[in-house]
């Protein structure tokens, strides 16, 4: 009994360092909504802190800490947040894996970089595997004897200050308003904004407490895991489990599910006598129950066709360029290729260098397949790969002949793709890659450790392709065979894509349900693009292992995959162009470095810093490079077109650029004139009939809307910008847009205190844009807002809210992961008087928004600007979807806050209803206010000319 005890006492020590690093994950990714992989090295980095300034400086074990873990972490997690973070939320998901990838790598070399450059002039410790620092309690640690378990100082203070970390982040997160904020930023953050949450600053404070707990889990376990940043990774997987299972929202649960995993792992490997006959089973507990949690624990709610499926495809940015224009810069880097390999010796060092970069494009191909076309992000593409040579490799030594090995190789990596693919028919997003992940990380401790599959540390030996006069020994040769192999690839993805089954591929990853009630199978969609993904990773292990000449279960580990992922998707994971010149950068980027005689520790540095490159550029560096030669033309064209309008104006006709036809008559390119395109209006100029002319209402016969009958409209805004002195809320001349597309165009409207203001108009004409940018939801290209006087242009949403400019949102304004009662709380300090205002709310208190009918949703969004009402409400469709009774109770607290002196812009389909309530009413068509005028003087004949453009 004392035996079991002492296993369970253990367990808990070892499982509260498991419960402080997930606790930490699933706080800042509940607060940002971006699974940080990075989680450990941070933790690895607070460590070697530490470490450096315990034994290096000789600082006491507890201020050492306390500076790592309080000063260092938090200050560390506030630098990422700024230099990447913030940016790698607004990303998807395939930049935020890959982003913080590139820091799992980069985080721990330029610690040990630091170190190595500062460690003899301070005479510091070089900080290596071997070095074994001190815990945070005395040194040795002091034993005790507890009714016979055996514990020491060291587990004592991991163990209480595990908990005592769970139990504040616990209070922090549901009893204080900064907690609050974290939260709801995560729920609905463009709602956080609207409601005065600086949802940027609670995404720095929430990378700081993460940061501080993956810290003080780093120092609490450095005792027993040594200055090793792989095992430090490792733990961060073995954390995740428990963060899975507290389903990455409850740090309770978090906290349990740390604890229990520690015991589980202790009580398998102490009773598990079934464990020692499957070699690494034992380890491989947590990899077990991280992939039964992500399949029990996550189903539907979760569900998406994979973890890219919320990416916006890239604009494609050479479509405006003739085919042979898009094919030109690759076909003579391929000639370049080619004819610097054919003339090299067969010796030459970098020519193999090369070889091996076209093995790994080769492997790289399946990502594009997999993450650029399907969006499922997948970590066990180097699985895949060892699996394919380890198989061709048995099939070999056991008598088959070599083609027929190679084929059973890649057939093996297939069929195992379709196992792996089976947990993508229920789970999506990160909850995938994690999945994928594990079930890597299995195989590399439990399948590829069977002697009779792996041949033990030996491995199997594998000879050359034979190819008739030569063979792949020849580096050159296999240069050559791997560019052909590589386009055939390519022309299958191409082929892919354009095809039926690449439609219903982008149908699935788009919208699932519409493309299942389409007819398209998703389930065989998703296997598909594993088996044909895996197929091609099996390939190009074959071939590596072929290349090397033997492979043994470690060639290919499955942590390799992470590198993979990151190297392809730095540079476009969309096109097979990326994966090779990922591939090739893989290979000859180390190989520059180790004959620069520089540190190896400054490549891993320049990789992560890559993936800081996709805060920005999500789509890599050759959408980028694309984006940047787009611009230049567009500038290009944009002087062309206004050289061609004065020339027009002088009645004299333009010039062509290098002289002969103009691209439009020749049919060989798109005409990307302003007027032609719709690409970027040219705001400045007056030609009449342009359509994106923001002052022509696009050349043709509009509504007047004075008269009742149509005409040509020279003043679009006759009504609307006349003076109104007294005006609380005033938008001058706005015009705004979403990035090329312009949508309002010289808006003006105002809005007096106790006055409300319909804005109506048909559907498309612009009244919830101008809504945004009177929040301060979407800046403005040109104009004023002012509220009270004061120019608020540049204000963020969060900061016009706190001056009083509240917007209720099209749809529901609530955050429906949070109760009635923290919906409230986000805009009131007590939400007493509410309850007694609408008692409704009253009893759902304690209920999830999101579970609550569209009229309390509606209501509960209203009901904070009863008891502290704002200076401007903005009402955005408020009757959408709601029954006719509610909009009655919607519209009375409407007529309220007027008398209480509320000014109300108001957008509303309903016409009958708004103009009941306004004083002022203004129409808008084609993103211009074109009539603005007293309620009185608003007749059926304006209604009809509003909303069908009739008379």
């Amino acid at each position: 009994m004392s035996e079991l005890v002492g296993y369970i006492v253990s367990g808990l020590v070892t499982g509260a360092v498991f419960a402080v690093m997930a606790s930490g994950l699933t706080l800042s990714y509940s607060a940002t909504g971006v699974f940080n992989f990075a989680h450990g090295a941070v933790g690895f980095l607070s460590a070697l802190v530490f470490f450096e300034l315990d034994i290096g400086l000789g600082l006491p074990a507890w201020l050492a800490g306390l500076a790592a873990v309080a000063l260092f972490s938090p200050l560390l997690g506030y630098v990422l947040h700024r230099a990447m973070f913030r940016g790698l939320a607004q990303a998807g998901e395939t930049a935020q894996i890959v982003g913080t990838i590139g820091l799992t790598i980069a985080l721990p070399a330029l610690g040990l970089w630091i170190v190595d450059l500062i460690a003899d002039p301070l005479g510091l410790p070089r900080a290596d595997v071997t070095a074994m620092p001190h815990g945070l309690g005395p040194y040795p640690a002091v034993g005790f004897s507890l009714g016979g378990i055996h514990l020491d100082s060291d587990q004592l203070i991991t163990f209480a200050f595990a908990l005592l970390a769970a139990a504040g982040l616990w209070a922090f997160m549901r009893h204080t308003p900064y907690g609050l904020r974290m939260r709801a930023s995560v729920d609905r953050r463009r709602l956080a904004t609207l409601r005065g949450i600086d949802a940027d600053a609670s995404s720095a404070m929430a990378w700081m407490l993460g940061s501080a707990l993956a810290g003080l889990a780093g120092v609490l376990a450095v005792s027993t895991l040594g200055l090793d940043s792989t095992a430090f990774t490792v733990m961060l997987f073995v954390s995740a489990t428990a963060a899975v299972f507290g389903r990455l929202r409850s740090i309770p649960w978090t906290f349990a599910a740390g604890l229990g995993l520690g015991v589980v792992q202790n009580l398998v490997a102490g009773y598990a006598d079934f464990a020692e006959d499957v070699t690494g089973l034992r380890t491989a507990v947590p990899v077990i129950l991280l992939f039964v949690g992500l399949v029990l624990l996550n189903r539907s709610r979760d569900r998406v066709a994979g973890s890219a499926a919320e990416d916006a495809p890239p604009p494609d940015y050479l479509g405006d360029l003739p085919p042979w224009r898009r094919r030109l810069p690759w076909a003579l880097g391929l000639a370049i290729l080619l004819a610097w390999t054919l003339t090299r010796p067969a010796d030459d060092f970098y020519v193999s260098v090369v070889a091996q970069g076209l093995v790994l494009a080769l492997i790289f191909c399946s990502f594009v397949v997999v993450t650029g076309i399907g969006g499922m992000v997948n970590l066990a593409q180097a699985s895949f790969a060892s699996m394919a040579a380890l198989t061709c490799g048995w099939a070999f030594s056991s008598g088959w002949p070599f083609p027929v090995a190679v084929l059973l190789g890649v057939l093996g990596a297939t069929a195992v793709g379709m196992l792996v693919a089976l947990p993508a028919l229920r789970l999506g997003g990160r909850i995938l890659t994690l999945a994928t992940l594990a079930l890597a990380l299995l195989a590399d401790q439990v399948l590829f450790q069977i002697d009779g599959f792996s041949n033990g540390t030996i491995g199997w030996p594998l000879p050359a392709i034979g190819l008739g006069l030569t063979d792949t020994t020849d580096p050159r040769v296999r240069v050559v065979l791997l560019l052909v192999l590589i386009a055939l690839v390519g022309l299958l993805v191409r082929n892919l894509e354009r095809s039926a089954s690449g439609r219903a591929i982008l149908a699935v990853r788009s919208a699932p349900a519409a493309a299942t009630t389409s007819g398209i199978s998703a389930p065989r969609t998703k296997i598909m693009l594993f088996a044909l993904a895996s197929g091609i990773a099996g390939l190009g292990g074959v071939l590596f292992a072929t290349s090397k000449g033997s492979i043994t279960a470690t060639d290919l580990p499955a942590f390799a995959g992470f590198v993979w992922l990151a190297a392809v998707v730095l540079q476009g994971v969309r096109r097979i162009g990326g994966a090779v010149l990922g591939g090739l950068i893989a290979a000859i980027f180390p190989e520059l470095l180790a004959g620069w005689h520089v540190s190896a520790h400054v490549g891993a540095i320049l990789f992560g810093a890559g993936g800081m490159i996709l805060a920005k550029h999500p789509d890599g560096v050759l959408a980028q490079m694309a984006e940047s030669r787009y611009r230049r033309r567009r500038r290009r064209l944009r002087r062309e077109h206004a050289a061609a309008v004065q020339h027009e104006a002088k009645g004299v006709e333009p010039p062509v650029a290098g002289g002969g036809p103009r691209p439009e008559e020749t049919g060989t390119a798109p005409d990307l004139r302003p007027e032609k395109t719709g690409i970027m209006p040219d705001l400045r100029s007056g030609k009449a009939g342009s359509v994106l002319d923001p002052r022509s209402g696009g050349g043709g016969a509009v509504p007047d809307l004075r008269s009742g009958e149509t005409g040509t409209l020279e003043d679009p805004r006759p009504r609307a910008a006349r003076a109104v002195p007294d005006a609380l809320f005033r938008l001058e001349n706005v015009v705004a847009g979403y990035g090329d597309v312009t949508v309002l165009r010289g808006v003006d409207l105002a809005v007096r205190p106790g006055e409300v203001v319909a804005l109506l108009g048909a559907n498309g004409a612009g009244k919830s844009t101008t809504c945004a940018v009177a929040a301060g939801d979407l800046l403005v290209t040109a104009g004023r807002v002012l509220l009270d006087g004061v120019d608020v242009t540049s204000w963020p949403a969060h900061r016009r809210a706190r001056e009083g400019v509240l917007l209720a949102p099209e749809g529901r304004g609530v955050f429906p992961g949070l109760t009635v009662d923290e919906n409230l709380r986000t805009w009131l300090a007590d939400p007493g008087p509410v309850y007694e205002r609408l008692p409704q709310l009253a009893r759902r208190a304690g209920i999830a928004a999101g579970a609550l009918s569209g009229g309390e949703q509606q209501l509960l969004t209203l009901a904070p600007a009863l008891i502290r009402p704002p200076r401007v409400l903005i009402a955005d469709e408020p009757s959408l979807g709601l029954a006719p009774l509610v909009v009655e109770q919607v519209f009375d607290v409407f007529a309220e806050l007027r008398e209480r002196g509320v000014a109300l812009l108001l957008v509303e389909e309903k016409a009958t209803s708004a103009l009941e309530l306004a004083d002022t009413v203004a129409f808008m068509r084609l993103g211009q206010v074109v009539w603005t005028g007293p309620r009185a003087e608003v007749d059926q004949a304006r209604l009809t000319v509003a909303y069908l453009g009739v008379s």
